[in-house]
């Protein structure tokens, strides 16, 4: 997936932390070469991506999974304070809804947020990481 040996980078937001224990698993199995960090909530991934921002925009991940459904900030909440604080001017970073919901009204509105490229269902496999990361 990268040419120069940089690991891909990945940003997983979900208050489930077994969910995130397995996730971790599957994108390690699924994609060689990857820097992996969880957020508990989206309150928690929005002050990190600030801190990175602040340090080095370059080191923004190139990717982000993030949950619709976590206390304290849920994902909706997530997208548009990303939008509002533009994290990402240079739209370095992916995001993918990574999501157990199965309604339609969902599926649609992760879809109308341009910062979206894609509404993954839940569970995660390793087929659906790679067409993802398109490896």
């Amino acid at each position: 997936m990268s040419t120069d040996n940089k690991p891909v980078s990945i940003l997983l937001v979900d208050d489930d932390e077994i969910n995130n224990f397995i996730s971790i698993k599957l994108i390690k199995k699924a994609v060689e070469n990857t820097e992996i960090s969880a957020c508990l909530n989206g309150r928690f991934a929005i002050d990190e991506l600030l801190q990175i921002q602040k340090r080095d925009p370059n080191e923004l991940p190139d990717f982000i999974l993030l949950d619709i459904n976590m206390p304290i900030m849920n994902g909706w909440e997530f997208l548009d304070e990303y939008r509002r604080l533009n994290i990402d001017p240079a739209g370095k970073t992916k995001i993918f809804i990574i999501s157990s919901s199965v309604f339609s009204n969902d599926i649609n509105k992760a879809k109308s947020y341009p910062l979206v490229q894609n509404f993954i269902s839940k569970p995660l496999s390793v087929d659906k990481i790679k067409e993802m990361f398109a490896v």
